[in-house]
């Protein structure tokens, strides 16, 4: 495991990101990294915490512009996407999105993780990596960055309705 800024191990620093965002979101995130670890064995974990949310991605290498998947938090919702998802085949319709590239699957459950069509999706993604994953090995994570303004992780309410 990597070592994130000021000392903290990588998974230490992911799990103070996570706390500022409502428990029942939190607790939704981390069923779904849970899965997502099972689904992509042995990539790589990149986390920024941006301005506008929390972003986990997951690639071959430590390189962002190798990544084929993230995970990302809102204060309302979590997003699974698919980096190169408008290349995908989605025979069943569930990426949501218009863009040139990026395709996502809204979260409401990690229970969608598991679902064969979305298994499918994230199985086709890693498949398509010009660089490909390498099989299983240890737990790779590294906080590439951290915004030092960002938007409240937790809802106002009456904001932002959930997509």
């Amino acid at each position: 495991m990597s070592r994130a800024r000021g000392g903290a191990s990588a998974p230490k620093q992911l799990t103070v990101f996570m706390k500022k965002y409502d428990p029942p979101l939190a607790a939704l995130a981390k069923a779904a990294l849970a899965k997502m670890r099972k689904c992509v064995p042995g990539a790589m974990e990149l986390v920024y915490d941006n301005y506008n949310a929390l972003v986990i991605g997951f690639g071959p290498t430590a390189r962002a512009s190798e990544a084929v998947l993230s995970i990302a938090l809102y204060p309302r919702w979590v997003n699974l996407f698919f980096l190169q998802g408008a290349r995908l085949s989605d025979p069943h319709g569930l990426l949501q999105g218009e863009g040139s590239r990026v395709r996502r699957v809204l979260v409401r459950d990690a229970a969608v993780l598991d679902a064969p069509g979305v298994k499918a999706l994230i199985a086709q993604a890693v498949a398509a990596s010009p660089i490909p994953f390498p099989g299983p090995r240890r737990r790779h994570l590294v906080i590439k960055s951290v915004s030092a303004r960002q938007r409240p992780r937790r809802p106002r309410p009456g904001r932002l309705k959930t997509p």
